[in-house]
């Protein structure tokens, strides 16, 4: 099992830029695709950006192709998302999550961290 734990959220004013980190617990991170996912209020979760168990795949939503940076380290069993260019529609909790197998798709993923807050001020 993976328990995954996130931190880095918090305020920063529109075109600035946060680091989120993810740090999983289990001897089988390495094995796993790692996802962030946001989700705001009233809007339904999103993924945002995945990554292969290796590294050698990544994904990212279209709005933020550009501007964030997935990657991993599993040797410290952590996974970073670099967000650069904060906008205010960015602004949401962000979900840190881990499954087995490649998908975009929030329904397949097994295991979830508890959500770090960003919050984008204009």
């Amino acid at each position: 099992q993976v328990q995954p734990v996130e931190s880095g959220g918090g305020l920063v004013q529109a075109g600035g830029s946060l680091r989120l980190s993810c740090a999983a617990s289990g001897r089988t991170f390495s094995t796993k695709t790692m996802a962030w996912f946001r989700q705001a209020p009233g809007k339904e979760r999103e993924i945002v950006a995945a990554i292969s168990w290796i590294g050698s795949s990544s994904y990212y939503a279209d709005s933020v192709k550009g501007r964030f940076t997935i990657w991993r380290d599993n040797a410290k069993n952590t996974v970073y998302l670099q967000m650069n260019s904060l906008k205010a529609e960015d602004a949401a909790v962000y979900y840190c999550a881990a499954d087995k197998s490649w998908t975009y798709d929030s329904r397949l993923y097994a295991y979830w961290g508890q959500g770090t807050q960003v919050t984008v001020s204009s």
